[in-house]
């Protein structure tokens, strides 16, 4: 079946030329101009996921975003993903809109082909990785073998607890969330919310070991945090 998307953009041409682009690359692909007509959408239609500008002239892309996460979802899926258009060099609408459940950001400009690879990660994270606890409010992410339950701040592997400061629990959880996707150290720090950001890069390099010996077979050959030469790190979604 044709994942449907839906983009909530005021920049007409914009939207024209990514909707070209996107339909050639196989999905089907709906426009809204403002706010209100997207949310209207949302009402007769449930896409896969909605690329949202954050600037809109008659709503804050981030209000948006708060109602359609706040929706209930329809029976056959487990809610409508949102990814973010975001003002280049304005990292708090991007904490602030991945606090309230966007589930990734691109900053503009951008290029088309970065937008589909965004497009196709997150709508692959919203497949196996993320599962409800057994009361079905507090999300547990099971990768294989590894297990990370955001609720209680417990990490472990084949059912062992593994020991993690709280901020390397918090680093483990930000590359969990991204599972697929590439990110740089400043990214990682930055998805880090409500804590003190290192001073160096080289206290990542430092933590990303920490939590390898705890959580890889072999910290020295890992299978989970790959590091991507010159960029940063990477969470594989291999489940072992």
């Amino acid at each position: 079946m044709t994942q449907q998307l839906l983009m909530i953009e005021d920049d007409s041409r914009l939207a024209a030329m990514v909707g070209d682009y996107l339909r050639q690359s196989g999905y089907g692909f709906a426009h809204a101009p403002d706010a209100a007509s997207g949310l209207a959408a949302l009402q007769t239609s449930e896409p896969d996921l909605v690329i949202l500008d954050l600037m809109l002239p008659d709503m804050d892309g981030l209000e948006v975003c708060r109602r359609i996460k706040n929706r209930a979802p329809s029976a056959d899926k487990a809610g409508v993903a949102v990814l973010m258009l975001t003002a280049k060099g304005d990292p708090m609408d991007r904490i602030v809109g991945l606090e309230i459940g966007a589930d990734d950001y691109l900053p503009k400009p951008f290029e088309p082909r970065e937008l589909l690879a965004r497009i196709r990660a997150v709508l692959r994270r919203g497949g196996p990785g993320t599962q409800p606890a057994s009361d079905g409010t507090h999300p547990v992410m099971r990768f294989g073998s590894l297990e990370i339950d955001r609720d209680a701040r417990v990490v472990s592997v084949a059912g062992q607890p593994r020991e993690l400061t709280s901020y390397q629990f918090d680093l483990l959880v930000a590359m969990a969330e991204r599972a697929g996707r590439v990110l740089s150290r400043d990214q990682i720090m930055e998805a880090v919310r409500g804590r003190e950001l290192e001073a160096f890069d080289r206290s990542i390099d430092v933590h990303m070991g920490r939590i390898r010996s705890a959580i890889e077979a072999d910290a020295k050959d890992p299978k989970r945090i790959l590091t991507v030469r010159g960029v940063g790190y990477v969470f594989a979604r291999q489940q072992d």
